[in-house]
């Protein structure tokens, strides 16, 4: 099997980050997916929003399972740590990294299928747990590598290409991230690039678990007519609430803020997200409202993309389990043996 890669030769006048980074410093190999893809749009967005927020490339750890979705990492941020897990065991492994090293960004990148069937379990626990996270679902509706069966997250009601219909209830990733306990729940569209990249970024500064799922049309199997998940489909129905400016908290900030359009979102460090509010009375900070507004434009036929859900007082996994600050593996002997005085406490602790 041989690899395409990307020439490393480019345009000595490439736009620079703060970092003096290009946006090709962030790519990946060439992609092996079908021309066309939504997973592709995806990765294009994953790396112009880390070129926009300079982060040093070795400070990201990127982790997938098994599937089209899974493959992407080899296709952005070529520079980060990198771990391709069994199929649906993703949230496990990347669990475990981060309760070893918390001082890198993890960004989990998995499918509908990955995700919402043999790895559901998972999922849920990862969430619930409000591990410090930036979690892609690209949801497509069918598995894409074994020819196009539905996936959990395929409408009822819904054809494949050779004209079957689905006859089972969908889940829905998002309304099962807010009732699970994320922090920060959001939808896209792939082809809304001017709405996914900000999401991202957003999800990145925010601190606990933050959950997008990202219908991603599959151009083999799921982007016909007949399918509730194609390019045509989903621009059709698509319901914007908002949209997102990231604001970086550095210096600060003034607005002339217009009565109901804008609201900013304080952030815990120290960054703010700016709402552009489109549809009238949305409260993105309410779990109640935010699930009431899902399941009414469900039954409308529409797909609601946006930033859904905010806790404002979010916390991650570390806060709950008042873990060591310091990554394990800075840990030295007298941190990791701290002698019998210390383990007799322990065992006093537990009587």
């Amino acid at each position: 099997m041989t690899y395409l890669t990307k020439p490393k030769l480019h345009h000595p006048k490439l736009p620079q980050n703060e970092l003096g980074f290009t946006r090709r410093d962030y790519e990946g190999a060439v992609s092996t997916l079908c021309a066309g893809c939504g997973h592709d749009s995806i990765s294009g967005a994953i790396i112009q929003a880390c070129f926009e927020l300079s982060l040093p490339p070795h400070r990201v750890a990127k982790l997938s399972g098994i599937g089209c979705s899974s493959k992407t990492p080899t296709y952005f941020l070529g520079a980060s740590h990198g771990f391709n897990s069994v199929h649906g065991r993703m949230p496990s492994v990347l669990t475990g990294a981060n309760l070893a090293n918390r001082e890198l960004i993890y960004m989990g990148v998995s499918g509908d299928g990955d995700s919402a069937s043999i790895g559901l379990g998972q999922f849920a626990h990862c969430i619930r747990r409000g591990v410090n996270m930036v979690y892609i679902v690209e949801n497509n509706g069918v598995y894409g590598l074994t020819k196009g069966q539905f996936s959990a997250t395929a409408d009822k009601g819904s054809k494949s290409k050779k004209g079957v219909g689905n006859q089972d209830s969908p889940i829905d990733m998002v309304s099962m991230a807010v009732l699970l306990g994320a922090t920060f729940v959001a939808r896209s569209f792939s082809g809304d690039k001017e709405q996914l990249v900000p999401l991202i970024k957003a999800a990145i500064e925010h601190r606990g678990a933050a959950f997008i799922d990202c219908i991603s049309p599959c151009v083999a199997f799921n982007n016909h007519p007949d399918s509730t998940k194609s390019y045509d489909y989903v621009r059709a129905h698509n319901e914007a609430v908002n949209y997102l400016d990231v604001i970086e908290g550095r210096d600060e900030i003034t607005l002339d803020q217009a009565p109901g359009t804008v609201e900013l979102v304080r952030q815990h460090d120290g960054s703010y997200l700016k709402l552009r509010k489109l549809a009238a009375g949305y409260d993105p900070t309410s779990k109640i409202a935010a699930m009431n507004y899902l399941q009414e434009r469900h039954e409308a036929g529409e797909i609601v993309t946006g930033l859904l859900y905010l806790d404002r007082e979010a916390e991650d996994m570390h806060d709950r389990l008042g873990t060591v600050p310091t990554p394990l593996n800075a840990l030295g002997e007298a941190e990791l043996c701290p002698g019998s005085a210390a383990l007799a406490k322990v065992n006093a602790s537990l009587r």
